[in-house]
């Protein structure tokens, strides 16, 4: 029996916070805008969608990622691909909002996980399956912490931006003085 979520054919789409996978089109968006992310990177995210909360460990990356064939430097790859996911995702290795390292095991995506089986949104219809409200509460309070993780990162580079500048023109006005005494 697999550890992992196999790929399913019917699942075709993941939504989390403001991302969408498109699986079956190789197609990430973020609040209905295209992100950019190669075809390694893109397999490993999908591999994360599938098992959300999970530890997938580097050798299940590498098992899903490349063939038995093939000969590459794996942690380099592996690496390479988180580092893709990430700043596809806007994300951090130190203060992950979406992917977290599990020091010496793999990686866990840690955000609430809706998987589609069909390019049309469940409940549109306004049938409601039961759960449903939790679900999108959930997605709703993980996409609200995201947006306050991102607004805490900005301001942090905005306080180092303002510092580096005042400290910049401290350094001016001393030098102007001493230069000009």
């Amino acid at each position: 029996m697999p550890r992992f979520a196999p790929r399913a054919e019917h699942l075709q789409i993941f939504r989390f916070g403001e991302f969408e996978l498109d699986v079956d089109r190789t197609e990430l968006r973020r609040a209905g805008r295209q992100v950019r992310l190669q075809p390694q990177p893109m397999k490993l995210l999908a591999l994360l969608l599938r098992n959300p909360g999970r530890v997938v460990t580097r050798d299940d990356i590498r098992a899903e990622l490349w063939s038995d064939g093939t000969y590459v430097d794996f942690d380099q790859a592996v690496n390479f691909a988180v580092k893709q996911v990430r700043d596809a995702l806007g994300d951090s290795a130190e203060r992950p909002v979406y992917l977290q390292t599990v020091p010496r095991r793999g990686y866990r995506f840690m955000a609430p996980v809706e998987a589609l089986g069909d390019r049309d949104a469940p409940g549109e219809d306004g049938a409601r399956e039961p759960g449903t409200t939790t679900v999108r509460l959930q997605k709703a309070l993980w996409a609200n912490i995201a947006e306050l993780k991102v607004a805490e990162r900005r301001q942090r580079r905005m306080t180092a931006i303002t510092v580096g500048a005042a400290v910049i023109i401290v350094a001016a006005v001393v030098t102007l003085i001493v230069v000009f005494r």
